[in-house]
């Protein structure tokens, strides 16, 4: 599942990234409004975590959640701030927040709050993506090949589910640098490898090289 991170202190978010990339989950970074409204409209995350003080001004996380929830945006939606007033955690949850968390933190927490947020929003969306002999079950985290069970690592499995979330995009290679490979010191070797191997373990044809990237196959 991908999960969209707005937070404007580098130090914080790069943390709270790896943690939930150890976790498995897919996570896209965006340190002001202008980002994170780019990333909202590539694709919508299965989850929002989401700062209220922000470049943009103090109520910004706010005013993003509102004008979100009036669109229609219908996801879990988490508040992670130092805002810890019970006017600002009422305001939050009234505005459409599911949950919100005031900083600081502990990671084991804000893990448990993400896992239960997205087991209620799982139990609302599609689990699967079948895709010609590919079967993807992001709730369980398991990928079939013709019926056949393909057992992945995590960078592996995190660069598939997040082309198969997005099955008709082309993602350049500093794209699946930043939001598969974060803290990669061989560059965008990491991610030749990666498609090379996942060639090997599904297909040659499951991953698509194409004009500025690579997407999924099986089209």
């Amino acid at each position: 599942m991908r999960i969209l991170l707005v937070e404007d202190e580098p130090d914080l978010a790069l943390a709270l990234r790896m943690v939930l990339l150890q976790a498995r989950y897919a996570v896209d970074w965006a340190i002001d409004l202008r980002t994170a409204r780019t990333y909202l409209a590539e694709a919508p995350p299965d989850l929002l975590i989401l700062d209220v003080m922000l470049p943009e001004g103090e109520d910004a996380g706010f005013t993003l959640a509102q004008e979100l929830r009036q669109m229609g945006f219908g996801r879990p939606i988490l508040f992670l701030t130092a805002r810890d007033a019970l006017d600002d955690r009422v305001q939050g949850l009234e505005l459409g927040a599911d949950d919100y968390l005031v900083k600081p933190f502990e990671m084991r927490e804000l893990l448990a709050r993400v896992r239960a947020l997205l087991r209620r929003e799982g139990q609302v969306k599609q689990a699967r993506l079948q895709r010609g002999p590919l079967e993807v079950d992001f709730t369980r985290r398991r990928v079939f090949w013709n019926g056949h069970e393909v057992f992945l690592a995590e960078r592996e499995f995190a660069l598939l589910e997040l082309m198969a979330l997005n099955p008709e995009k082309t993602f350049t290679l500093e794209e699946l640098l930043e939001r598969v490979f974060p803290d990669a010191s061989s560059g965008y070797h990491a991610v030749r490898m990666c498609v090379s191997r996942l060639r090997n373990k599904l297909s040659p044809e499951a991953i698509e090289t194409v004009p500025g990237g690579y997407r999924l196959g099986l089209s």
